[in-house]
């Protein structure tokens, strides 16, 4: 088993070499250009959904909750918690911020009817119209955006983020452990 591990090691190890022209220097060239471009696309995303905010007159942040809920709500709310773990945020963030967006009439909190201590929320007929009345804007553009993907290339390429994103939630624990 340990041969079968070494010789696994050295061929990945092999793969990623040609992949880069056998140059570990231009991997991490390339990991660090990587880094680079997915910070700009995040700083690109951001401007996007302040612009997006804007519309309604909330923050980046409220618009997110409400972009969360939007997508997970199958009818009965979604507990605070759940969109905290979507958003990478503190519970009391959403808590505070979902409460202000409530008190503006874009989303309702209950409390669930199977534990009272769960709040779920879910979104106001008027903020579900204003989300439909956009919606042919946010196609057109994202068909902007992805252009450049064919047929499965988008799902594909989305997946190798997912896996990478796992991989640097991983990293990050390591790293914070060895510190």
């Amino acid at each position: 088993m340990g041969r079968d591990r070494k010789k696994g090691v050295g061929a990945e190890a092999s793969r990623s070499a040609a992949s880069t022209g056998g140059n570990p220097a231009r991997n991490q060239d390339a990991a660090r250009r990587f880094s680079w471009e997915i910070a700009s696309i995040s700083m690109h995303l951001e401007e996007i959904r302040y612009f997006w905010a804007k519309t309604l007159g909330i923050s980046g942040p409220q618009w997110m909750i409400l972009m969360a809920l939007a997508d997970l709500d199958k009818a009965d709310g979604v507990p605070v918690n759940v969109v905290s773990k979507l958003l990478h945020v503190d519970p009391s963030f959403v808590t505070t911020q979902s409460k202000l967006l409530e008190k503006k009439g874009f989303l309702r909190r209950k409390p669930s009817v199977t534990d009272a201590r769960v709040v779920q929320m879910s979104l106001t007929d008027k903020t579900s119209k204003h989300l439909a009345s956009i919606a042919t804007q946010q196609e057109a553009l994202n068909d902007f955006i992805f252009e450049e993907f064919e047929g499965m290339e988008l799902a594909e390429f989305t997946g190798k983020l997912a896996a990478l994103k796992n991989r640097l939630e991983k990293a990050r624990l390591k790293v914070a452990l060895d510190f």
